[in-house]
């Protein structure tokens, strides 16, 4: 792959490109002669991947190694020039780097055989007042920059020709997210790998699980109409899965890792809101086709159930789960699941909770509060969600604000409805809240011990309390006995 690099604009863009797809162990080797523009792509690549336009980032050419923290993970940009031998790349910690974090080479082939074959290379050449750029290497890291490089067409072909990219986030599943900066405003691109099908993950909740885009579109479409805020869809590659959004902004529902109590309550509001009457389960897509909401039923509940004796008792005891512990857990479960088939059936969600909620203030009423992240949206037990916000996983609710927030959503609930059954609904969020926590204890377990993410047990401390707290409602004193005998949370 050849690519014309006309001027510095063009290198700087193409810098953010390879900057955007970089993760801990990759290693981006930097070839050509003197005055080719390997110093000049890797001094543009730092500061996009710092997001910082003004940090120095000296030639290493005597130092040989400059190494800078503040991004993802750190970036170590090496300068093999006046190399004296392949030995001497222990004492300046090229391998270390490597374990550590992500390595820029310039003069590569001063290394000799000593750098790993998965790479990405670039070769710089003078070409007129410009250069040229060839790509090669091998390994993940060029499938994915041949993907970054999808992606800038795709914005090209949006109208935002030399936008500036930068990382917005990623988060547990295949999805990563880019801020994209233009004359015209800032935008958000979700970059979401098609799924043709169901990997074996371990993760039991995959089969109930947005495969692409196209639900996040549908069910996005379906929250504005039903006069809420949810990103709007500026273009679309559905085939290759990319979404350029609205630009709903950072501004959260925590302040000091606490929630802001008004916020969640506004949050609730709009929980309300969504179950105060019957929601459709077909959303159309632009393209005249249907989306339809799975149901989500007992089976889909006890499957998430499984992750807890899947993952987290050999997390915690450090052996498998024992055939009596999942068979005593599932007897112990059945008849709770099966209560939920009479509870009240709305849409859910699924992650109504502090990461995937915007505080919009310049908007009024229901709208003040942003919804992200719900492609998975199912059809079933309106208190899941309820049971999401008031107990979330991310950031500690006192008793006293889930009490808050449960009493303000029976409130609001009641003005619309005096009918409305707050008994059974209390019912339906006990059991619900104790499956979530129950399950995510399993997540958080598997991403720490499978997926190498061991700053999500850190979580761990606050799922069980509120574990403990839902089994000491006696809608659970049966359930209660199961944790208790065999020593959980």
């Amino acid at each position: 792959m050849l690519i014309d690099l006309p001027d510095i604009a063009a290198t700087e863009r193409l810098a953010e490109d390879v900057a955007l797809i970089l993760g801990r162990g990759d290693l981006v080797a930097l070839s050509g002669d003197l005055g080719a523009g390997k110093t000049s792509f890797a001094r543009a690549l730092i500061r996009a991947f710092l997001d910082d336009p003004d940090v120095e980032v000296p030639s290493p050419t005597f130092t040989l190694v400059q190494t800078y923290e503040g991004g993802r993970a750190p970036i170590a940009h090496f300068d093999l020039y006046r190399l004296s031998s392949e030995d001497e790349l222990d004492e300046i910690g090229l391998d270390d780097a490597l374990d550590t974090g992500i390595v820029l080479v310039e003069w590569p082939d001063r290394a000799g055989a000593r750098l790993p074959a998965a790479r990405l290379d670039l070769t710089f050449e003078i070409a007129g007042d410009g250069r040229t750029v060839t790509v090669g290497g091998a390994g993940r890291l060029v499938e994915r920059f041949h993907r970054s490089r999808d992606i800038r067409a795709f914005l090209d072909a949006a109208g935002l020709i030399g936008a500036e990219r930068r990382h917005l986030q990623s988060d547990a599943s295949t999805r990563a997210y880019e801020r994209v900066r233009s004359g015209g405003g800032d935008r958000v691109l979700m970059d979401w790998p098609p799924r043709p099908q169901a990997p074996d993950s371990g993760d039991k909740r995959t089969a109930y699980r947005a495969a692409d885009v196209r639900p996040f579109i549908a069910v996005g479409n379906a929250l504005r109409d039903a006069g809420l805020s949810a990103p709007a869809i500026h273009a679309a590659d559905i085939g290759r899965g990319f979404l350029l959004m609205e630009d709903l902004g950072a501004e959260g529902v925590v302040a000091d890792d606490a929630p802001i109590a008004g916020r969640y309550r506004a949050a609730i509001e709009v929980l309300a809101a969504i179950h105060a009457r019957p929601r459709a389960t077909e959303l159309k897509l632009p393209d005249g086709t249907v989306h339809v909401l799975q149901p989500y039923r007992t089976e889909a509940l006890a499957a998430e159930l499984a992750l807890f004796t899947d993952w987290y008792i050999p997390h915690i005891r450090q052996r498998p789960a024992t055939e009596d512990e999942r068979r005593s857990f599932d007897a112990a479960w059945a008849p709770l699941l099966a209560r939920l088939e009479q509870a009240e059936k709305s849409w859910v969600l699924l992650d109504v909770h502090s990461p995937n909620l915007l505080w919009l203030p310049e908007r009024s009423g229901l709208q003040r509060v942003g919804l992200l992240d719900f492609q998975d949206t199912l059809i079933g037990p309106a208190a899941y969600d309820v049971a999401s916000l008031a107990e979330d996983a991310r950031v500690t609710v006192s008793p006293g604000l889930e009490a808050d927030l449960l009493a303000h959503y029976v409130a609001v609930r009641r003005r619309d409805d005096p009918g409305f059954d707050a008994a059974r609904f209390r019912e339906a969020y006990v059991i619900l809240a104790a499956q979530r926590a129950t399950k995510v204890l399993g997540v958080f377990a598997r991403l720490s011990d499978r997926d190498g993410r061991p700053a999500y047990l850190r979580h761990i401390p606050r799922l069980r309390d509120y574990l403990a707290r839902c089994l000491a409602d006696p809608v659970l004193s049966e359930l209660a006995v199961w944790y208790e005998k065999h020593r959980f949370p």
